[in-house]
């Protein structure tokens, strides 16, 4: 039997309407979050890629910022940051102050360049997938330094790309720009989600990155 969870994204700025089809595609509605109520009854919320420092301001100047700490703290949200997001999350920003400081882990900001430094790879992460999983990187951040209880899920030239405790997951790629289901699958399952039938691989082709 299916074990149903309730999913929020943030809906501040950035990345949303990618995770909102990822997720579909493994058969979960998310509910976007852009009011501290709207946190209310979420197992797991999903803080996207986009513009750390916008971001930043939105959860103050919203009160979703303090909801989301007293909703982790308090009620045990799964938080999982993709780039921007994973920002966010770390008790260390390289040249700033920290915003969520929610896990151990040290980040240094736009650390590969400028947009026009993008690039795409890919890698196999065992935790999440027997098969390599795609890698989008755009504007990415580096994780420079992950602590206990945080355990590293892919270190890559030097830096840590993906990271995670029993609470949070913090990724600096986009793994919603790319078909690949993995990450949100396993996102969900950290959040306690059981599908009634095996889950697809793959989201629908024209989310790719081509």
């Amino acid at each position: 039997m299916s074990q149903p969870v309730e999913i929020g994204i943030l809906a501040l700025q950035g990345g949303v309407i990618e995770h909102r089809q990822h997720l579909a595609a493994l058969g979960v509605a998310a509910r976007d979050v852009r009011t501290p109520e709207a946190l209310a009854g979420l197992r797991g919320l999903i803080l996207p890629g986009g513009e750390s420092t916008c971001l930043s301001r939105l959860l103050r100047l919203t009160g979703v910022g303090p909801a989301l700490l007293r909703a982790y703290h308090e009620d045990g949200l799964v938080l999982w940051g993709t780039c921007a997001g994973a920002i966010l999350l770390a008790d260390e920003v390289v040249g700033e102050a920290p915003h969520l400081g929610l896990m151990p882990i040290a980040v240094s900001r736009n650390a590969f360049g400028s947009q026009l430094d993008s690039f795409q790879g890919q890698a196999l992460i065992p935790a999440v997938s027997a098969t390599p999983i795609p890698l989008v990187f755009i504007r990415a951040p580096q994780i420079l330094r992950a602590d206990p209880p945080a355990r590293v899920l892919l270190e890559r030239d030097g830096y840590i790309a993906a990271v995670e405790t029993d609470q949070a997951l913090a990724t600096v790629f986009h793994p919603e720009l790319a078909e690949d289901l993995s990450f949100h699958r396993y996102f969900l399952r950290k959040c306690g989600w059981q599908p009634a039938a095996p889950a697809p691989e793959r989201a629908k082709p024209y989310l790719a990155v081509r």
